[in-house]
């Protein structure tokens, strides 16, 4: 897939994607830690023998070995398909199947495994929702698109936006909202959770958020707070916490008119029709405990394992598979502190696997945890390399004080080990919101993450730093239609929406993470 050229200082390496061809340079010792050679140790030797190096460890990350596993999620999801789609999101058979895999992985390579099983309560959409006013009624998928975890309800009221400084991030934004009405807010810098929370807490009893529109900001290279993409379509957002009331997201076009409207004195009522229903079933999340170290300062590393809208290979499937590889890989290896491996459950419906285990741990076992690594996504075809730095989260200001400083070594680790072969890592703008780390760092664990982005838009700024396209991350590459993961429908978040060199050179950076992290020298403090 990737072929070296000659440079003095550099060599460039070559991505092809979509019958195009992404270039990223890098140190010249990133191509012989990437190229697996006759001389490497078997998958095997690599598993029985003890990897006390970094360098021994990244050795035995091997790309076949990461693919065969990553391989293994596609066939769990394919053959556990309904109505004609492999899946493995929560509550199905195949995420069951996908938990008994790396069980089974772990159980034989001797860690201690544990299956937290777990009530969650989570919304479901049934039926065709609607959206229309007394002038114009609005196609699904085109025009707009339910968020995720939204809540449910039909209504028919007055829209009334807030005010423009900020578009719903400030409860002060809401001043003179009147309750009942449905609010109206333009995608904004904070999280959607947040306009959302602000808009309920003012009585709406609705939310229709619309995208921006990109051209009215000619030379802005901005990517906003929250994910999706920046030219004024519709997307399906995400939500990190079920809303209670109706949310949806609608394009620019959409949007802006209604509001033209309601600044003519012509507030238009809205008539939404979103029927949601809960569904309440047992999940599962996988712990697998190291024999060795110290468990009194214990460093996490975990995944989500779950899927959304069908098989999951990218968003999850990759990033379960770095972590399932490093564990593997570590299983006869003596360590200063103790190593506890997690795939979580949950995670595309509000990080429900990760709230219940931290959540339950008592005062003690919260203490001995010294450290999480979260792993989200490591496959992206047309990547960044981000870094899930609390610093930026939303919901940073819910954090206990010492989060943001004690992380800061696991950021470094990142950023040095990419920056020792030539990538650039950047801080996510998003910080760890949305991932499980951001359960830790609400009850005081300092954490850190890595992802290679997913959905659309990669901005210009971004292709200057680790090339590739504008648009899409995933996908269809080059393209905008908002990639594959988060988009229901679509179905293409299989094998092939992921990229093996780009799994390969961040898995052994996160091996490589887990192992300094793992023999780190932590300090006795109280969280």
């Amino acid at each position: 897939m990737f072929t070296p050229i000659s440079s003095s200082r550099l060599k460039c390496i070559t991505l092809s994607t979509a019958c195009a061809v992404i270039s990223l340079c890098v140190m010249p010792s990133v191509l012989s830690a990437q190229t697996e050679s006759h001389a490497s140790p078997s998958e095997q030797s690599c598993q029985m023998r003890v990897n006390n190096t970094p360098e021994k460890l990244q050795e035995c990350i091997q790309q076949d070995s990461l693919w065969n596993h990553l391989s293994q999620f596609q066939k769990i999801a394919n053959h556990n398909k309904i109505n004609g789609h492999g899946y493995r999101d929560t509550g199905t058979p195949g995420y069951k199947a996908s938990v008994a895999y790396v069980a089974g992985l772990m159980r034989k390579a001797g860690y201690g495994v544990t299956i937290q099983t777990y009530q969650y309560d989570a919304p479901e959409i049934t039926g065709v929702p609607q959206f229309h006013t007394a002038d114009a009624s609005y196609t699904l998928t085109h025009d707009w698109f339910v968020a995720r975890l939204s809540g449910g309800g039909t209504i028919t009221a007055a829209i009334q936006p807030a005010a423009v400084t900020s578009n719903g991030c400030l409860f002060g934004d809401f001043a003179g909202f009147v309750p009942g009405n449905i609010s109206l807010l333009e995608r904004s810098t904070c999280s959607y959770d947040t306009q959302v929370a602000n808009a309920e807490h003012a009585g709406a009893v609705a939310v229709i958020l619309y995208n921006r529109d990109a051209p009215a900001t000619p030379g802005e290279d901005i990517q906003p707070a929250n994910r999706g993409p920046n030219d004024g379509s519709a997307f399906p957002a995400r939500l990190d916490r079920a809303a209670s009331i109706p949310v949806i997201m609608a394009s620019y076009a959409v949007g802006s008119e209604l509001n033209r409207q309601y600044a003519a004195a012509n507030p238009p009522v809205v008539h939404l029709d979103i029927r949601a229903r809960r569904k309440s079933d047992l999940d599962y999340n996988l712990i697998a405990e190291s024999p060795f170290g110290d468990a009194t300062h214990t460093v996490v590393v975990d995944a989500h394992l779950d899927s959304i809208y069908g098989a999951g290979m990218l968003d999850n499937a990759s990033g379960s598979t770095t972590i399932l590889e490093i564990a593997l890989n570590m299983a006869k290896t003596s360590t200063r502190n103790r190593l506890r491996y997690i795939w979580f459950g949950g995670e595309e419906i509000g990080l429900l696997g990760s709230a219940y285990y931290t959540q339950h741990l008592t005062g003690a076992q919260r203490k001995k945890i010294a450290f999480d690594i979260d792993v989200d996504v490591t496959a992206t075809p047309n990547f960044d390399i981000q870094i899930a730095d609390p610093a930026y989260a939303y919901n940073v200001s819910q954090f206990p004080k010492n989060v943001v400083p004690q992380s800061k070594i696991g950021n470094e680790f990142f950023e040095n080990d990419f920056t020792s072969i030539g990538v650039v890592s950047l801080p996510a703008p998003f910080g760890n919101s949305g991932t499980d780390s951001n359960s830790f760092a609400l009850i005081g664990i300092p954490n850190s993450g890595i992802l290679t982005e997913q959905d659309c838009c990669k901005q210009q700024s971004e292709v200057d730093i680790w090339g590739g396209f504008l648009g899409n991350y995933e996908g269809t590459v080059p393209g905008n239609d908002g990639g594959c993961v988060d988009y229901p429908n679509r179905w293409c978040d299989n094998l092939s929406n992921n990229d093996q060199f780009v799994l390969g050179m961040v898995s052994k950076a996160t091996a490589n993470v887990v192992f300094k992290m793992a023999n780190h020298p932590f300090k006795k403090t109280v969280n």
